[in-house]
């Protein structure tokens, strides 16, 4: 896989592919669940000490956050009546979400489920701790279900901040978190690990209490398709177009997906004058996907990418097999928005699961606990009994697995909250994510969790290529790990054009 220093497309920053990537091999990774905690343990005290010595934090008259590379915040354009503890007590961290139970989108559901058993099984740890004071809390968790819809995102993003008066609130999807992240961020109010890859949430500078989930940007990705194609143009006739075609989601999630890959088409010599890009637009909410798929099978592309997700993922899939279009198309591309066998596996695309077979995803390097080959990891076989015990089925989405790798950081953050000067604060959580230089254990070898203020905004920038195989029911790598942590630029993302200023 190749990539290349950040540049700036017409949708978002991404970073391009004129020089190699680092090709992480698979580094050692603890034992057993006691070596994990010991490695966390010595990250945090790394990142505290790194805080400490340079003397970021609070500024003793209240008026300014500093923190890494240049990162600030104007404490003095808060509201008056802001407080910096607000939904925590003395025994008590309330953590607010916004998120779809029902709907379309409900799978994502599985991923606050997962949340909430790692926020108690850390608070069980009695991990919560203000070491000055000694005070130990436990995290309250209030999910509101908002069924990946914004009109109904925005009044409970509301009724978290003014009538349960929460610490922070966690919200999902790319509508919803643009129509709140402005309110947060005036509000003072983190908004951690918003359920979304959108580049937006890269504006440390605009929007400093918003940041984004553990894994590559949607343009990131885009960046990634593209790449992909370029090595294998030389697979088809030279003689003739090569045609791509997506569904694409009518959304700000789908269409920046669709402006970036069309973006990295115009800036490559090799694809802007050999490809022939088609798409066709979908609401989240349609039931099916017959039309646009029927329209988009009979332009027989050589590539076809999904850009959207929920069940409408599975659908393709199962449709794409009926129209013909996984024969007439060599690389079937699902979006890493659809991750792991709960959209691909037999028992979402039915019969002996051959209907998916060698369809393609940009992983985010997850490890997903439903996955046979994951199982003798040692973290992945605590985890899965743990979530047993607690009455949670660690098979039934692969969302499960992703609401462990969302929450970690947020737990991390808290804790090292916990060790500085103030203890647990909005500053100080927001200080420690900013400042995250620690290892997940839900992610693979060569993958780390880091930002660094100003210089690094996003969270994880790195993945690999892995290409489904319906016999063994498991996503195979194809590529070794793309590590591009660092290089995607900043965004100010402007709502009115689309595009980062």
């Amino acid at each position: 896989m190749t990539s290349a220093a950040s540049s700036s497309t017409s949708a978002g920053s991404t970073a391009s592919t004129s020089e190699t990537t680092t090709a992480t091999a698979a580094g050692d990774q603890p034992g057993s669940l006691e070596e994990w905690e010991a490695r966390w343990r010595e990250e945090r005290a790394a990142i505290v000490a790194r805080i400490e010595e340079n003397g970021w934090g609070k500024s003793a008259d209240g008026t300014t956050l500093t923190g890494p590379e240049g990162w600030t915040v104007d404490l003095t354009a808060c509201p008056k009546n802001w407080s910096d503890t607000e939904g925590v007590t003395d025994s008590v961290i309330k953590i607010g979400q916004t998120m779809p139970l029902s709907g379309t989108y409900a799978d994502v559901g599985n991923a606050g489920r997962a949340i909430g058993f790692l926020f108690d099984y850390y608070s069980d740890q009695g991990l919560f701790e203000d070491t000055t004071s000694g005070t130990v809390r436990r995290i309250e968790h209030i999910v509101k279900d908002d069924a990946y819809d914004p009109a109904r995102a925005i009044p409970n993003v509301d009724e978290l901040l003014d009538h349960e008066k929460t610490f922070l609130v966690w919200t999902q999807g790319t509508p919803s978190t643009l129509k709140t992240y402005d309110k947060l961020n005036e509000r003072c109010v983190p908004q951690p690990m918003a359920l979304t890859a959108h580049v937006a949430w890269g504006d440390p500078v605009n929007h400093p209490w918003t940041t984004g989930i553990p894994q590559p940007t949607y343009s990131t990705e885009a960046v990634v398709w593209g790449a992909f194609l370029e090595q294998h143009l030389h697979e088809f006739p030279a003689d003739r177009k090569v045609k791509v075609a997506s569904l694409v989601q009518s959304n700000d999630f789908g269409a920046l997906y669709d402006a970036s890959f069309e973006a990295y088409i115009a800036q490559s010599p090799e694809l802007r004058d050999r490809v022939e890009y088609v798409s066709e637009t979908i609401e989240a909410s349609a039931p099916t996907v017959v039309d646009p798929m029927t329209t988009l099978a009979a332009e027989k592309p050589d590539m076809w990418i999904t850009m959207l997700a929920g069940t409408q993922c599975t659908q393709i899939v199962t449709e794409a097999a009926r129209n013909g279009l996984n024969e007439t198309a060599k690389y079937l591309f699902m979006p890493q928005s659809c991750p792991g066998a709960t959209y691909v596996g037999k028992d979402a695309v039915g019969g002996d699961g051959s209907v998916s077979d060698g369809w393609y995803l940009v992983s985010p390097g997850l490890k997903d606990l439903a996955d046979p080959s994951f199982h003798d990891d040692p973290y992945v076989d605590w985890l899965r009994g743990a979530l047993q015990a607690e009455g949670i089925d660690p098979d039934v989405s692969t969302y499960t697995s992703s609401g462990i790798n969302y929450a970690f950081p947020v737990v991390q953050a808290l804790a090292i909250a916990g060790q500085l000067e103030g203890g647990v604060t909005r500053t100080n959580f927001q200080l420690a994510l900013r400042s995250m230089d620690m290892t997940s254990p839900m992610l693979l070898p060569g993958i780390r969790l880091h930002m660094n203020g100003l210089a690094d905004a996003y969270i994880v920038e790195g993945g690999s290529i892995q290409r489904w195989d319906a016999a063994t029911q498991t996503y195979v790598n194809e590529s070794g790990i793309i590590d591009l942590d660092g290089k995607a630029e900043l965004c100010a993302w402007d709502q009115a054009t689309s595009t980062c200023a």
